[in-house]
């Protein structure tokens, strides 16, 4: 008798299924950004999300002042052609001006970040004048207008905006409100993501193993990854392959979280139930995608509450929440969306691979004696090998429609640092 062979993972062209830049677009698609804001310390602000535009109180720098130690003279006296002599009426260093008056070939000594004199436009570094004795110096031919000389205004000015709704704060980002004075802001509010692994199999570290148990990995990979997103995370552990109880997780996480993550339980099995219990409690979007690996991938709703259910094997989970957790936790979080970065790379290594599904290989990427970038598999790339995604800084991405690898060929790069 002939039996008919289902799909699975392993099939290179299925009926039915959708690539991984449909898939994005649908889920991008469904997800609506928090409108919730708290107003915290910009030292609580790291990594935070600008809930709306920053603009500036006051001119950065605030006033005129010299980019270099010199002698801060008018540029109507610059000397053209022989060198002149300028006498010298003070001195201004930074926090104590000069307040004086700089008239007609007169100059003030100045250090960097000094107000400069009113009547002064141009700086002179020291090195370029001749000091003649302790009141007056020499200074030649050669000088422009406003050289070494910093605008008010120059960097910032007031009321322009110095930070747009979703931008991520940076460390750099933290000096420049405070150089505006700025001591609290606007952030948009953090997801809330609950998540919990699926099966029987599953134990937590620290349990004794008995034969067919495994420990729960994908719960500290997700971890992990979450921690990395600036979520507040809720663990709800490892949940035995029952309905019910499957069911009244769902239900308590999406009473308390913006989305909710699983691993598991997403295939064609007897014991992955997710997939039904999603369309009795929720909608789902998606059930099979063009990819390797992470083809079965579960994405809904459950009431308010935006669903992921990842597959259960270990390097699945982990190329599927980059492929479209990550840019739907930067939705929902107000980010603007952009597409990973791409690079080429040379290849080290022969990939074999049959058109017709996107691949993610964990690789390494490196730069030759010359500078440019090659990038090598970290070994043997089954979905359930995560030293695979340990050892590796990189995607080799291989899209729909390319065939096998030879090496010294031209792939695309995504670093994980640059999703």
């Amino acid at each position: 008798m002939k039996i008919d062979k289902q799909p699975s993972c392993s099939t290179a062209v299925e009926p039915g299924v959708i690539t991984v830049p449909e898939a994005v677009s649908n889920i991008l698609n469904k997800i609506t950004p928090i409108t919730d804001f708290s107003k915290l310390h910009i030292r609580q602000c790291l990594k935070r999300i600008v809930f709306e535009d920053i603009k500036s109180p006051i001119d950065v720098p605030g006033f005129n002042n010299s980019a270099m130690d010199g002698y801060a003279v008018s540029s109507d006296d610059l000397p053209i052609g022989q060198s002149k002599t300028f006498t010298i009426v003070g001195t201004a260093f930074a926090g104590n001006p000069f307040t004086g008056n700089c008239g007609h070939n007169e100059c003030v000594r100045i250090m960097t970040g000094a107000m400069v004199p009113e009547q002064a436009d141009t700086i002179v570094i020291q090195e370029d004048i001749q000091l003649l004795d302790s009141t007056s110096i020499e200074i030649g031919s050669g000088h422009n207008k406003n050289q070494n000389f910093r605008y008010a205004g120059e960097d910032i000015k007031t009321g322009s905006t110095v930070f747009a709704q979703g931008h991520v704060i940076k460390a750099a980002d933290l000096g420049v409100l405070a150089s505006l004075g700025i001591n609290e802001i606007k952030v948009v509010r953090k997801p809330r993501v609950s998540f919990f692994s699926t099966g029987d199999e599953l134990k937590s570290i620290g349990d004794t193993l008995v034969k067919g148990e495994i420990y729960d990995s994908n719960r500290y990979s997700l971890y992990g990854l979450l921690s990395d997103c600036d979520v507040d995370i809720i663990d709800m552990g490892a949940v035995l392959d029952d309905p019910d109880t499957i069911r009244q997780t769902l239900l308590s996480a999406t009473a308390c979280s913006d989305v909710i993550l699983t691993s598991g339980g997403v295939s064609v099995g007897e014991a992955d139930y997710i997939k039904g219990i999603l369309q009795e409690i929720g909608n789902m979007d998606i059930w099979k995608i063009a990819m390797k690996p992470g083809r079965p991938l579960t994405f809904g709703q459950i009431e308010n509450s935006m669903f992921f259910g990842l597959p259960g094997n270990p390097v699945a989970v982990m190329v599927t929440f980059y492929q479209f957790v990550k840019p739907a936790l930067n939705k929902i979080k107000g980010m603007p969306l952009k597409a990973p970065l791409s690079l080429k790379a040379t290849s080290l290594s022969s990939i074999r691979k049959n058109p017709g599904r996107r691949e993610f290989q964990r690789a390494i990427a490196s730069t030759d004696e010359n500078g440019n970038l090659q990038v090598a598999l970290t070994g043997k790339q089954g979905s359930g090998i995560l030293t695979s995604m340990s050892q590796a800084n990189c995607f080799i991405v291989l899209t729909e429609k390319r065939g096998s690898v030879e090496q010294g060929d031209q792939v695309d790069i995504q670093f994980f640092e640059l999703y």
